[in-house]
């Protein structure tokens, strides 16, 4: 009698009739692009909220030099939340929707696999049987029931054969295909990126020629902040006891 011809879990090719790895995957990538957007956007709105809150502060009210530096910086938080929104709006739906519309195909095939599995049980089960009475002594009640065996036997292999051979048909071409899936979703990705950090250049750019004090280094910056803070501290109302 012909063994069953099927592919086990440790088998080759290792995962091919087991999807359960790039299922995971998949989950866990679209999890994580979804967490990196909404720290983009809790980002820029905290920057917004920032300039907000300095544009608000008495200082600006009694320094016009003081609120002209930060109107200018209040207008770049808010020009990069808005490309920060863009890009993340671009990522949602070329990027993390596909990987949504990708991990819905996984209930089916999970359950084709599931039907091929317990299919395979019940034609091991069976064959164990016909072998069982292979083994016996040729009487007739013995063939009468080798006879019976086998033809229940039948079936069972012909339905496990045929959805073996679609799985490790098809398998296949759905694991080869996903590159082809996800590649414009990374290029879109990449897109996205480029556009936000290209923009970013020039808001920022435009923002230090507003308010920066050219030809001044960092250390010299460093130092005009520590004679400040040293007059600050030689006030008698916050002159150490």
């Amino acid at each position: 009698m012909e063994k069953p011809r099927y592919r086990s879990r440790s088998g080759s090719p290792r995962n091919r009739l087991y999807p359960r790895q790039l299922e995971d995957q998949t989950k866990k990538l679209q999890k994580d692009m979804k967490k990196s957007t909404d720290a983009d956007l809790a980002m820029s709105k905290s920057a917004v909220k920032i300039s907000s809150d300095l544009l608000s502060n008495p200082l600006c009210e009694q320094e016009p030099s003081f609120l002209e530096m930060v109107t200018a910086f209040d207008t770049a938080m808010k020009r990069m939340d808005s490309f920060n929104q863009e890009k993340v709006n671009q990522i949602q739906k070329t990027v993390i929707e596909p990987l949504k519309k990708f991990s819905s195909v996984f209930p089916s095939l999970n359950m084709a696999v599931k039907r091929r599995e317990q299919t395979l049980q019940d034609y091991k089960r069976l064959q164990s049987k016909v072998e069982k009475y292979e083994e016996k002594e040729r009487t007739g009640p013995v063939l009468a029931k080798l006879h019976q065996a086998r033809e229940e036997l039948r079936p069972v292999r012909e339905d496990f054969e045929a959805k073996n051979k679609q799985l490790l048909e098809e398998m296949p071409k759905f694991y080869s295909s996903r590159i082809d899936y996800f590649k414009p979703s990374f290029e879109a990705l990449v897109r996205a990126q480029v556009v936000y950090y290209t923009e970013m250049h020039k808001i920022f750019g435009e923002l230090t020629a507003q308010i920066d004090r050219p030809g001044l280094s960092d250390e010299q910056r460093q130092r005009d902040n520590d004679a400040k803070l040293s007059e600050l501290r030689a006030l008698s109302i916050v002159a150490d006891d």
